[in-house]
């Protein structure tokens, strides 16, 4: 079964994945993927670091001429801004400037206190270095690789922004959101369906920017061409909606996941649930609302899966926090670390990346095979089995 392991600090030489369990078989575009690493950097508020970072996997094994070989997947993404923290990060004992840059002052909202508590670190860097969302890079390129074996099952994880702090496109709008305006969803600095809102989000950056602060907001995952059977209801930890929202809660600064229209409303069920059709001719049931979300008990319907999260402002500011300093117990104003304004455009490639991984291991579970071949017969024999039912 797939499973990944990411490794590496944020100002270290680089990020390490493996990815093992992956079929054979798979074409490997890894331009596709260097896409997404792009995306994850993208977006309208971010910061310096993004100039620095030019993202890109180097793959070491796993893949060869063009396929996946069924062998664990290895690749590196390097740090370009390791030049700048040689001393810093070295791992030799004690090399000259390693004092440089020691974190004592925690920063509210980070790992920085209760982190440094638990490894008992008076140098908190040794915290922030491995707790910073700079690790969520490994995962958009490991999600990149579950995205082409999607493809191959002909599944399309795409995701948008729903809100940047108070400015929201409306539930109408978001109902009426599709494939085809992937284009335009990606033609956008906010990530938005609605071209409109654009400007407004951009202006709601700049508030925050001007205030030394920054500012939250959600975006929304969705999977097209899921079939119905994926995920269980018979135990807990095999619902795949509550896999989809632990994956996606677990993105540096969610702090809340939804599923469908879980919290749009508040509604009578009469007007909540989704009527079940059925289509002679196709020989399938449908629905023809999702406020499900393409869920029911844990289980994927057939209908379109989406999952929604909202992010907290980041909790690096130039408006500094007051803080205890973990040495002297002294009071002082948090420490600040280069950082982003709004993440929320980025936050939503990661999203997807997070949807992709779990959906390939529920495709795993229900279809099995060592080979994409394999997983492709088994899904569509499948598929014919519940059409003849």
């Amino acid at each position: 079964m797939l499973r990944f392991l990411t490794s590496g600090e944020s100002h270290g030489k680089g990020l390490i994945s493996i990815l093992e369990g992956f079929p054979a078989h798979v074409p490997v575009d890894l331009g596709v993927i260097n896409d997404d690493l792009k995306r994850r950097m993208s977006g309208y508020g971010r910061g310096a670091r993004m100039k620095i970072e030019s993202d890109q996997i180097e793959v070491i094994s796993g893949v060869r001429h063009g396929c996946t070989i069924g062998s664990p997947i290895a690749f590196v993404i390097w740090n370009r801004d390791w030049e700048n923290w040689t001393a810093i990060m070295s791992p030799e004992p004690d090399p000259a400037g390693s004092e440089k840059r020691r974190v004592t002052r925690p920063r509210p909202g980070h790992a920085d206190l209760p982190g440094g508590l638990k490894y008992q670190f008076l140098d908190m860097r040794n915290v922030l270095e491995r707790s910073s969302a700079r690790e969520t890079a490994s995962r958009v390129a490991v999600g990149g690789f579950c995205r082409l074996l999607l493809r191959e099952l002909g599944v399309q994880v795409y995701s948008h922004t729903i809100a940047i702090k108070d400015v929201r496109i409306s539930a109408e709008q978001i109902r009426t959101v599709n494939v085809d305006q992937i284009p335009q969803i990606e033609g956008s600095e906010m990530r938005c369906a609605d071209p409109a809102l654009n400007e407004a989000m951009r202006a709601a950056v700049d508030r925050a920017i001007e205030q030394g602060d920054t500012i939250g907001g959600e975006f929304e995952v969705r999977a097209v061409g899921v079939p119905v059977g994926l995920g269980s209801y018979v135990q807990w930890d095999r619902r795949l909606d509550g896999r989809l929202a632990q994956a996606v809660m677990s993105i540096n600064a969610v702090k809340a996941v939804e599923v469908g229209s879980g919290l749009e409303s508040d509604p009578y069920g009469s007007e909540y649930h989704d009527e079940i059709l059925y289509d002679a001719e196709k020989r399938q049931f449908f629905r023809e609302t999702n406020h499900a979300g393409g869920l029911e008990g844990g289980v994927s319907n057939g209908e379109e899966i989406i999952v929604r999260a909202t992010l907290k402002p980041i909790p690096t500011m130039r408006r500094a926090l007051m803080s205890v300093d973990i040495e002297t117990k002294e009071p002082f104003k948090a420490q600040y670390e280069r950082s982003d304004t709004c993440v929320v455009p980025a936050a939503g490639v990661i999203g997807e990346a997070m949807v992709a991984i779990v959906l390939v291991q529920a495709f795993q579970e229900k279809f099995g095979g060592d080979t994409l071949g394999e997983m492709q017969s088994n899904l569509e024999a499948f598929r014919e089995r519940i059409r003849n039912l």
